[in-house]
């Protein structure tokens, strides 16, 4: 009988964890299919009545920006692809027996601007698109009938941000039916302490109660380990007088409790219950942990007590031909693949993004620094006809900071607190960099000690910079209102700028955007300042600022993934500085950054021509590619974190055994091309074989190639990458391909797109066909059948012999 009760839990975890600990009260549902959906503005849209027969149906997450025409005319900053105004609509039937029950619509995020109507009556709006939110329908519900939900989304103003956003409702929504004496929205709080082997978990539960009656309820909380048995359990009673608020606090405490960890990701689960007499009335499920954080000016950042750096990556929301609209199972992959890496944090450049991405780093065990703003309340630059080129313009969210902006933060802290990952609150971004838009004297003198361009000096009809430690102080204020737990941060561009403010002052800990200059002058100047990168290049030097530095504990590289937005002059998709390019293939730069952060042995070979222009230079984006003419001189190099690594072609030694270059991170031989089998093999300290990585010289283009990593798909729009690679006759990968290749799909399910990850390809990447690059595309499947149902995917191309994938729904 025990047995059957943890299996009935763990069911009832793994079903409502998502739901249950985002949300945190009531019953949840996702209502994300069978939306319509219309690029067009009419206020007319908002009521029942409309005939919206002929508008697009559409699954949510739908980002519209993505399915439109890339352009020229539109902005380079997102990517050359548009914004608009659109509406979308859903039948919703309300049972007559939901009389007397709360309904709520919560929406995970909709860029932007949107307002919510149901039957015709708004039910609020929420400028912010990157913020959950949620609204209290039930006086304009219908019970027993049929409901109209309306969603006007407004991105109009197309070229608000410096990156790609997205546009419309991107993320998951909700309804809600909850108990009018509820938890409240995001409600239950729960942070760990650990001392001396004991851990104690402090619980706040906040209720609501929206009756005309006085009640007297009793919260109950249990905490489980990872299979299911309790390890502590309290109750407690509180009277919760009507149409008003009431909450309770408890702590937990558990022996031994295991640590969450990045190597390993110890959960706990919180199931929090509220009965009124013996009758359950609400209920919700949190995910929960034991860690603790220390940070020290000088000596860094420990996690559990163990001092260690952080090596981060700061990711955009989006994924390529997917848009900011992406599946639970893509965020999965790629967040894996950077840990493979060596990744052990990441950066949510520069906004709260889906709760899936929070959920994945608990579980697979990723640090996350989480950032709320990239403007405040003046425009940044936004560059229209190219990166840093031509003339910007201003549009942008600072209209709605003064509003806003405390209520954005709050809701922000008090959605993502409880997730065991997050080790940081980032306020803003570059939101002091020289010039754009604040200036300050400093700017005016001979050395100022920036890294970033200054735009032209002192400027003092700009806004003065003496302002930032003001919105700092109160941004920071709204943050510990919900959480005292952890510090609060901010990417700092202008470090020398703001070091004349109060700015930095208003922090716990400070980031330095591209500013490792600072980092020693720093320290000595303001001895008690916790330092450490938040932006920061590829090139070995900026991480020896990390390792050289006792008291600098990390770095976040611009960026983990390449994506869309803040595209150079046409063509350009998008930022193409990723350790992972647009599909979540690892590129010739990733491997070189896992030379640097693997601890697991490896070696990668790349190659290019040498020419005079480079022949001083060592390159950490040389791709895998042995097809040359005959007697070229060829660099080879290599990327490892071995001792040793020799150079073999065909089984022959033809580079010597040569030893780890700790000042460029790369071994290299110049040789002469002859076609073969060209092998890098590595060594340990004692000459010991570690790893071993080759490249082949290939054919003609002879025929696809496709694979899975697993053959079964979610029924329920579950979503799988199919990875597809251009062989030669032997079945040596073409790297040189570019053919285009046609995916057609028959049966439950639907192609999303392609993705080949050519940043200046600029063509259509939501259709069927597309060129590969370097020889591969990946094909992104999404489920819509019963469990009877297959999925056959064919890829074609002409001249080459084509490739089948079955996927089998479950």
């Amino acid at each position: 009988m025990q047995s059957l009760k943890k299996l009935v839990l763990a069911a009832f975890i793994s079903v409502n964890a998502l739901s249950f600990g985002q949300i945190s009260f009531g019953k949840p549902e996702k209502i994300n299919t069978n939306w319509k959906f219309t690029l067009r503005d009419d206020v007319s849209f908002k009521n029942p009545e409309v005939d919206d027969q002929k508008w697009q149906t559409v699954n949510l997450p739908h980002d519209w920006s993505v399915k439109g025409d890339l352009s020229p005319t539109l902005a380079s900053a997102t990517g050359y692809l548009p914004g608009g105004i659109g509406w979308y609509r859903k039948q919703l039937d309300v049972p007559e027996t939901k009389q007397g029950e709360k309904v709520f619509l919560y929406f995970e995020g909709v860029y932007n601007r949107s307002e919510v109507y149901i039957n015709g009556q708004l039910l609020g709006a929420r400028p912010n698109g990157y913020i959950s939110f949620a609204f209290d329908a039930t006086e304009h519900v219908k019970f027993g009938e049929t409901n109209i939900i309306s969603v006007k989304v407004d991105h109009s103003q197309s070229a608000d941000s410096r990156w790609y956003t997205g546009s419309g409702i991107y993320r998951n929504v909700w309804l809600v039916y909850a108990n009018p004496i509820h938890i409240e929205q995001w409600g239950v709080y729960a942070y760990p302490e650990v001392k001396n082997n004991r851990g104690s978990l402090h619980v706040e539960v906040a209720v609501k109660n929206e009756t005309a009656l006085n009640a007297k309820i009793s919260v109950v909380n249990e905490l489980m380990d990872a299979n299911g048995k309790t390890v502590a359990k309290s109750s407690n009673a509180i009277q919760v007088n009507s149409a008003s608020n009431g909450s309770i606090n408890t702590v937990l405490k558990v022996k031994k409790p295991k640590l969450w960890q990045v190597e390993n990701p110890n959960l706990y689960t919180l199931k929090t219950s509220v009965y009124k007499g013996s009758i359950l009335i609400d209920e919700t499920v949190t995910t929960t942990g034991f860690r603790t954080f220390t940070f020290n000016p000088n000596k860094g950042f420990a996690l559990n007590g163990e001092w260690m750096k952080i090596k981060g990556v700061c990711l955009h929301h989006d994924a390529g031909v997917l848009g900011s609209a992406v599946p639970k199972e893509v965020w999965k992959s790629r967040l894996q693949t950077l840990k493979e890496i060596g990744v052990n944090a990441i950066r949510t450049s520069h906004n709260p993004q889906a709760p899936d991405l929070y959920d994945l780093c608990d579980e697979i065990g990723l640090l996350v620094l989480n950032e709320a703003y990239d403007e405040w309340e003046f425009p940044k630059r936004k560059w229209l006809e190219g990166w840093n080129v031509g003339t910007p313009g201003f549009e942008g969210s600072y209209d709605i900071f003064k509003d806003w902006s405390e209520t954005d933060i709050e809701d922000f802290v008090r959605r993502d607190r409880n997730h065991v990952s997050v080790f940081a609150w980032s306020i803003g971004n570059e939101v002091d960099y020289p010039n754009d838009p604040y200036s300050h004297p400093v700017l005016g003198g001979a050395d100022t000690g920036f890294s970033q361009a200054i735009y032209g000096g002192y400027k003092k009809d700009a806004p003065d910079a003496m302002r930032l430690g003001d919105i700092a102080k109160r941004l920071v204020a709204a943050v510990k209102k919900y959480d005292k737990s952890r510090p609060t941060t901010a990417g700092l561009a202008g470090v020398a700028m703001s070091n004349e403010t109060e700015y930095p002052g208003a922090l716990d800990i400070t980031g330095y955007n591209y500013t490792e200059s600072k980092y020693q002058t720093d320290h000595e100047k303001y001895p008690n300042r916790v330092i450490f990168g938040s932006e920061n290049r590829h090139d070995i030097e900026a991480w020896q600022a990390v390792t050289e530095n006792e008291h600098i504990f990390g770095q976040f590289l611009w960026t983990g993934i390449d994506y869309l937005g803040e595209s150079g002059r046409w063509p350009s998709r998008g930022f193409y500085s990723g350790l992972v390019d647009f599909s979540g293939q690892i590129k010739p730069r990733g491997y070189f950054r896992q030379s640097l952060w693997a601890s697991k042995p490896m070696v990668f070979l790349g190659t290019y021509e040498v020419r005079n222009w480079n022949r001083n230079n060592l390159s950490k984006d040389a791709w895998p590619l042995w097809n040359y003419e005959p007697n070229k001189t060829i660099r080879v190099v290599c990327y490892t974190n071995a001792a040793y690594a020799k150079l073999q072609l065909n089984g022959n030694e033809v580079g010597k055994l040569k030893p780890y270059d700790a000042k460029t991170g790369i071994i290299h031989w110049d040789i002469p091309f002859s076609e073969g089998d060209l092998e890098a093999v590595a060594y340990d300290e004692n000459k010991k074989e570690v790893a071993r990585y080759s490249i082949k010289s290939s054919k003609r283009p002879f025929k696809i190639s496709a694979s899975v990593d697993d053959e079964l798909i979610n029924k329920n729009r579950g979503v799988k990458q199919i990875h597809v690679e251009i062989l030669d006759e032997d079945g040596v990968p073409v790297k040189i391909s570019d053919n285009e290749i046609t995916c057609r799909v028959r049966g439950a399910g639907k192609l999303l797109g392609l993705e080949a990850g050519n940043n200046s390809d600029m063509t259509d990447y939501t259709d069927n066909h597309q060129r590969v690059f370097k020889g591969k595309i990946s094909a992104y499947i999404e489920a819509s059948g019963n469990e009877n149902d297959t999925i056959d995917i064919e890829f074609s191309s002409p001249w080459l012999e084509s490739a089948t994938i079955q996927l089998k729904l479950k």
